[in-house]
C-alpha cells in the first residue's frame, strides 16, 4: 500500500473515532500527524510542525478574546440594537445585511478570513439575542465573503487571474466574479428559506427596534434580568430545533423573538448607554478594521493587542474573557490542519490531483478536479488548492474540449464555497465566534452542512459552467 493511500485511510479513521467516541478531533489529528509523519513519511518534528497553522491559531485566539471582552461589557449588545434600528426592527433583514457587508469587504480587497473575523462575532451575537439560527447567520457571513471574493480588485480574484495569465489560459475577470457572486447568492437564498428566514420575515418588526416584550426601553432585559419572549405569558418556551432555528413553541405572534439579558447591562436603559468601556471597545473594533483593511496588519496580532489594552484599562470587565476563548475549537482546527500539512509534505494532495488529471476523458477529469478542490479546500487553503489545480487542468484544457473560462470559474467556486466547513479558516472563525451555543452541536451542524456543499456544489457548477464549454 502506498504511503499516500495510508495517509488518507488514517484521516478516515480519525473522523470515525472522533464521531463515534466523542474525542476531540484535533487531538486525534495531532496523534495521527505524529504517527504518519514519523512512521510513514519519515518526517522529523520540524517537518510535522511545518503544517501547524500558527497564523490561524493567533487569529482564533485574538478575535475571540477581543469579542469576549466586547460581550462582557455589553458592546456587542449595543451593536445588535443599533443594527435592529438600522433596518427598522426587521430582524429578518439582518442576515442579508451581514451577507452584503462581508461581501463588500472582500470585494474591495479584504482577505476573506479577515472580513469574517470582523463580522461573524457581531452577526452571531445578534443571532443568539433574537433567536436566529446560528447556522443561518454564520453561513450567510461566510457565503457573503465568498460572494465578493473574486472581484477584479479582490485578493482571490487577483490571485486566480494571475494564475490564469501565467498559464496563458483564456480568462474573464468579470465572468469569474459573477460566477462566485451568483453561486453564493443562490445558496444564501436557499439557506434563508430552509433555516427559518421565512418565519423571521413573517414575524415582522421588533417593537422599538429592540425589545421583544414591547417595553421599548431598548435595554433588552427587565429589572430582574430575566430573558423574555412573547410566549412568556402563556407559559410557552423557546427552544432550538434540529436546524438550529430558535423561536416560540407555538406562538404565531408577530414579535415572538427570544431575547437574552445583556451582560453588564444592569437592566433597563443601561443596556444601550455608551459608557467609557463600550466607547473604547467600539474604537478598538474600528481600529481592528482599519488596521486589517487599511494597513494590511495581521488580524490576530492586532486583535490580541487591542484586547490587552482594553483588559488593562477595565480588568473587571475582562477578567473572564480569557476563559471564554474557544480553546476546544482552537485545538480541533489546529490539529486537523497540522495533519493536512503532513499530507502536503508527503505529497498526498499532489498525488491525488495528478491521478485525476491523467484521466483520458476531459469532462470526467474536470468534475473530479472540482471535487478534489472542494474536499481539500474544506481542510486547507482555498488559494493554495486553486494554485495547484488550475495548472493540473492545463493539459486537457489545451485539447480544446473544455472551455478554460468555465473550468477556472468552476474550480474557483468549488474551492471556496466549501469554506463553511468548520475545518476551514472561515468556518472555524464562525464556530469560535458563536456565543451561548452548544459548540459540539454547532460543530456537527457546520460539518454536515459543509459535507452537503462538498457533495452537491462541485457537480452543479461543473454542469452549469464546464459542460456548456464557456471560454
Amino acid at each position: 500500500m502506498s504511503p499516500e493511500l495510508i495517509s488518507i485511510l488514517v484521516l478516515v479513521v480519525v473522523f470515525v473515532i472522533a464521531t463515534t467516541r466523542s474525542v476531540n478531533m484535533g487531538a486525534l489529528a495531532f496523534a495521527a500527524a505524529f504517527g504518519v509523519g514519523t512512521l510513514v513519511a519519515d518526517l522529523d518534528a520540524d517537518g510535522i510542525f511545518a503544517g501547524f497553522p500558527g497564523d490561524l491559531f493567533v487569529v482564533l485566539v485574538g478575535v475571540t478574546y477581543l469579542f469576549a471582552i466586547a460581550r462582557a461589557n455589553g458592546t456587542t449588545d449595543w451593536l445588535v440594537h443599533a443594527s435592529v434600528r438600522l433596518v427598522r426592527g426587521r430582524v429578518a433583514l439582518i442576515p442579508w445585511v451581514m451577507f452584503a457587508l462581508t461581501g463588500a469587504l472582500t470585494a474591495i480587497g479584504a482577505v476573506s478570513p479577515a472580513a469574517v473575523a470582523i463580522v461573524a462575532p457581531i452577526a452571531l451575537s445578534f443571532a443568539t439575542r433574537y433567536g436566529i439560527s446560528p447556522l443561518l447567520m454564520g453561513t450567510m457571513v461566510v457565503h457573503g465573503a465568498q460572494a465578493g471574493g473574486f472581484s477584479p480588485i479582490s485578493i482571490y480574484g487577483s490571485i486566480v487571474n494571475g494564475i490564469v495569465e501565467r498559464e496563458k489560459l483564456p480568462g474573464s475577470e468579470v465572468g469569474l466574479f459573477f460566477a462566485s457572486l451568483v453561486a453564493n447568492l443562490l445558496i444564501a437564498a436557499v439557506l434563508f428559506a430552509v433555516l427559518g428566514g421565512r418565519k423571521l420575515w413573517a414575524q415582522g418588526a421588533v417593537p422599538d427596534g429592540g425589545d421583544a416584550d414591547g417595553t421599548g426601553d431598548g435595554g433588552g432585559s427587565s429589572g430582574s434580568g430575566d430573558a423574555k419572549s412573547t410566549g412568556e405569558s402563556t407559559g410557552e418556551t423557546t427552544g432550538t430545533g434540529t436546524g438550529g432555528v430558535t423561536g416560540t413553541a407555538s406562538s404565531p405572534g408577530p414579535t415572538a423573538v427570544a431575547v437574552r439579558p445583556e451582560p453588564g447591562a444592569g437592566g433597563g436603559l443601561g443596556g444601550t448607554v455608551l459608557n467609557p468601556a463600550r466607547i473604547a471597545t467600539l474604537v478598538a473594533l474600528v481600529a481592528l478594521v482599519v488596521a486589517v483593511l487599511g494597513f494590511d496588519l495581521d488580524a490576530g496580532l492586532t486583535a490580541v493587542t487591542l484586547a490587552v489594552v482594553l483588559s488593562a484599562a477595565w480588568p473587571d470587565d475582562s477578567r473572564r474573557a480569557v476563559g471564554e476563548i474557544a480553546w476546544s475549537t482552537v485545538l480541533l482546527i489546529c490539529g486537523v490542519l497540522t495533519y493536512v500539512g503532513v499530507l502536503e509534505e508527503m505529497g498526498t494532495i499532489t498525488w491525488a490531483g495528478e491521478g485525476v488529471g491523467g484521466i483520458g476523458v476531459p469532462l470526467l477529469a474536470a468534475v473530479l478536479l472540482c471535487y478534489i478542490g472542494a474536499i481539500v479546500s474544506a481542510f486547507a487553503s482555498s488559494v493554495g488548492i486553486m494554485g495547484a489545480l488550475i495548472p493540473l487542468a492545463v493539459p486537457f484544457l489545451a485539447q480544446g474540449e473544455i472551455g478554460a473560462v468555465g473550468m477556472v470559474a468552476a474550480l474557483a467556486v468549488s474551492a471556496t464555497v466549501v469554506d463553511v466547513s468548520p475545518f476551514s479558516t472561515n468556518g472555524a472563525l464562525v464556530l469560535a465566534a458563536a456565543p451561548d451555543v452548544d459548540r459540539d452541536r454547532f460543530f456537527r451542524q457546520l460539518m454536515v452542512y459543509g459535507g452537503i456543499v462538498v457533495a452537491v456544489v462541485p457537480a452543479l457548477v461543473w454542469l452549469v459552467l464546464v459542460v456548456p464549454g464557456f471560454g
